[in-house]
């Protein structure tokens, strides 16, 4: 297989990788069950566990870096999963 064929491929494969994950609606945090919770990016069950207690004990979160406020989630794992999630 020629070089601009290899780098064809890998690039369809990138778009159509691209566009199944781009095609998921953001994950409400103030709504989802553990198990929805553990499909965000650095989101175990332990802190899964964690944003529900959270949300009941303080209300709903009014803004995305108010999950700081979460044990287990910093500013790093924020970050990445700030693409992933919704404050609704």
């Amino acid at each position: 297989m020629t070089f601009t064929r290899q780098l064809g491929t890998l690039l369809a494969t990138s778009l159509v990788a691209g566009a199944a994950v781009a095609s998921e609606a953001p994950i409400n945090v103030n709504e989802a069950s553990v198990d929805r919770l553990q499909q965000i990016n650095g989101i175990g069950p332990a802190t899964a566990r964690a944003i529900i207690e959270d949300r009941e004990r303080n209300g709903p979160f009014e803004r995305i870096d108010a999950m700081t406020r979460v044990d287990g989630i910093g500013e790093v794992t924020l970050d990445g999963m700030r693409e992933t999630i919704a404050i609704e």
